[in-house]
């Protein structure tokens, strides 16, 4: 319930008319009552309008935060993750099947591995077909992409202090993971090697809409 001024002011007068002295009130000049009546009544508004302001405006958790970030992603489609494979990650390849050697070059630094089926059901090359195709320079590095053929939605989390944003906004700063469900475990460590980035930082930002927060964006 709201506070009406007239009657909140018609029941402060009242209440001080009847427990202050008039002759106290008069030989003070009616200073002391009416500095008291006001002291009441400034306090009496500005409480009602603490009650309306917290009416109008809902607080916005970093729970409802999170959870519609997440309904972002989730209504995204699904993909595979993209994996960057180094010479660690060939070997790993090997040991878990998904790939064979099939043919070594003269100079004993290129090579083609061919893609088994356990390799064909786990994952697919960037540059499509079924072999990997070695080419490493002399003393150089080399890697190739491949995707996995299991589907995630990215993940947000570890949401940071919520602010306040110019117009009214709010913005968080959070980090968004890549989902590594359903991927062999041979891909996944290599997804932790050099080269690879699983997780980042994002910012989502908030505007009021009908007297309800609401994801405006994802930078």
């Amino acid at each position: 319930m709201f506070l009406n001024p007239i009657d909140t002011i018609g029941r402060v007068r009242e209440k001080w008319r009847v427990e202050c002295k008039e002759p106290f009130s008069a030989a003070n000049g009616g200073k002391v009552k009416n500095t008291a009546f006001f002291r009441v009544f400034g306090a009496c508004v500005l409480m009602g309008a603490g009650v309306l302001l917290s009416g109008c405006k809902p607080d916005l958790t970093p729970a409802s935060a999170q959870a519609m970030i997440q309904a972002e992603y989730d209504h995204r489609p699904p993909a595979g993750i993209s994996i960057t494979v180094d010479e660690l990650g060939l070997k790993q390849g090997i040991t878990a099947n998904l790939w064979k050697l099939t043919k070594v070059y003269p100079n004993n630094r290129w090579a083609d591995y061919t893609l088994t089926d356990a390799g064909k059901k786990a994952l697919k090359l960037q540059t499509g077909g079924e072999v990997i195709q070695w080419r490493p320079e002399l003393g150089g590095s080399f890697s190739f992409v491949v995707t996995s053929v299991a589907t995630n939605h990215l993940r947000a989390r570890d949401l940071k202090e919520i602010q306040d944003e110019v117009g009214g906004s709010k913005g968080v700063e959070f980090s968004e993971s890549v989902n590594l469900d359903g991927v062999p475990d041979a891909l996944q460590e290599m997804a932790h090697h050099p080269g690879n980035k699983l997780s980042g930082k994002h910012q989502a930002d908030f505007t009021l809409e009908g007297g309800a927060w609401k994801l405006k964006s994802i930078e």
